[in-house]
């Protein structure tokens, strides 16, 4: 118990001095399906997030530590060369959608690690609903 707890001191105090391991991860967002429809603009998205994504609690301040760019047809890729939270990427994704005013038809879904894909919402129409009127 007690070298559990010095542990995640430990760690926490290596995420905040900056020093330790180099640590790479590689983030994916996947929107080739709204773009495909035209109702998402990758581009813009893009630059939503070069930004918005905040390094030592500054923003615009990415230098080579986070690097964005485009893959293929929709795909954005977030290489970042130091602690960095796909929780957070899958945030600033749904605050774009809100503000694109999207976030009604578009959802954020992990499907697998690192890997976060834009899908619409199942709806299903019922012709029974349309006739009440």
């Amino acid at each position: 118990m007690k070298s559990g707890a010095k542990g995640t001191g430990s760690a926490g105090a290596k995420g905040k001095g900056g020093g330790g391991a180099k640590v790479t991860k590689k983030f994916i967002i996947n929107a080739s399906q709204p773009a495909s429809d035209k109702i998402f603009d990758v581009a813009a998205f893009e630059k939503f997030l070069h930004d918005k994504i905040k390094v030592d609690n500054r923003v615009g301040n990415l230098g080579d530590t986070v690097q964005i760019s485009q893959q293929g047809e929709g795909k954005i890729e977030v290489v970042a060369h130091i602690q960095f939270s796909g929780r957070y990427l899958k945030y600033l994704t749904k605050k774009f959608l809100k503000k694109q005013q999207l976030r009604d038809w578009l959802r954020v879904v992990s499907t697998s690690p690192g890997v976060y894909e834009l899908r619409f919402f199942n709806v299903v129409n019922d012709e029974a609903d349309d006739d009440d009127e």
